[in-house]
């Protein structure tokens, strides 16, 4: 089988705190390591009340403490809202503490909405081709140009795997330009997944990174002892996303029976579009089979808003145990 991911937003839940969110986090890739998952990202989002993730790659650098071998990575950072030279150095940093360890994926959306977008950057630059320039600008950071000026200490000279992620096609291309991995936000925006796989594809020239594509998806994944409880532990990742997309963010909410079924019409057809597998082992099995044989997916990228940290770590094992005799030896991994 195909290496597993997480894919981790220390989420904060109704009645707790970001102190305890990040001690879930680290407590969760400590688990994940164990279990065999293969990477273990965070995302930056800002202004949000159920996410803590906000400053990335510090809470990356308490993770990757806690950790020994596990790869730590941004999945992903937001470049518009920073200074190359920034990220550069953040994540120099990371790469000198935790050698061969540090990954960093890239994404052009802010994140937030406009107005904290513009607390973040103060100019909102409208201008397309400026992700792709300030992309090239921290892969020059990292490479290291003899005479230059401005340089990213730490960052210069260390082999720190770049991804590109998207949830359109914009990305599939940059990507296959570049020749770097991509990774996919078919966890909350598939409708365009099949095309930019193929875009991607199809159009990848390779690079000093990465010879062949490579492609990682998002998955939404909850794992209970049965299909109620897997489904029952699911709705706490369906109130966040219908809050979300109603203006109206809110901690993770505790699970909710019949939460689905007693939604408005045009919610559950919005929710019906979301990657998603619920159910028990066998149930959430088939899907991801189904999953990757439909897709092709190098690599999938495990999300799971699960309210109680406890059955969190339960769904990450039951997933982790139902592919453990088809994984490889050693998995097969964009990390060099």
């Amino acid at each position: 089988m195909i290496p597993f991911s997480i894919l981790d937003l220390a989420p904060i839940v109704e009645g707790g705190n970001p102190g305890q969110s990040f001690r879930n986090a680290r407590d969760l890739a400590q688990h994940a390591e164990r279990w065999g998952y293969h990477r273990f990202w965070m995302a930056e989002h800002h202004s949000m009340p159920g996410v803590a993730s906000a400053a990335t790659s510090v809470a990356l650098g308490y993770v990757a403490d806690g950790t020994k071998s596990i790869r730590i990575g941004a999945g992903g950072i937001m470049l518009p809202n920073h200074a190359p030279l920034v990220i550069a150095e953040q994540f120099g940093t990371l790469e000198s503490l935790f050698p061969g360890r540090i990954d960093l994926g890239l994404g052009r959306a802010p994140g937030t909405d406009q107005a904290a977008a513009y607390a973040l950057r103060r100019n909102l630059n409208s201008d397309v081709n400026q992700f792709p320039r300030d992309v090239v600008e921290l892969m020059n950071y990292f490479k290291g140009t003899p005479g230059e000026r401005v340089r990213a200490i730490p960052g210069e000279g260390l082999d720190i795997p770049i991804w590109i992620l998207g949830s359109s096609l914009f990305g599939a291309q940059l990507a296959a330009i570049l020749g770097l991995p991509f990774a996919f936000a078919s966890h909350f925006a598939p409708e365009q997944m099949m095309e930019a796989i193929h875009v991607y594809r199809s159009s990848f020239k390779p690079s000093e990174q990465l010879d062949q594509p490579y492609v990682m998806l998002g998955f939404n994944a909850f794992v209970g002892e049965s299909d109620e409880e897997g489904r029952y532990l699911a709705t706490s990742m369906l109130q966040a996303f219908v809050n979300l997309r109603s203006g109206r963010p809110t901690p993770l909410q505790p699970p909710v029976r019949n939460y689905y079924e007693d939604l408005e019409p045009q919610w559950r057809a919005q929710l019906g579009h979301v990657i998603a597998a619920a159910g028990s082992p066998s149930t959430v099995k088939t899907a991801i089979e189904e999953f990757v044989e439909r897709t092709g997916a190098d690599e999938l990228m495990i999300a799971s808003q699960i309210f109680d940290h406890q059955k969190r770590l339960r769904s990450y094992e039951l997933l982790a145990g139902l592919f453990a005799e088809d994984a490889p030896a050693e998995t097969a991994a964009v990390s060099a």
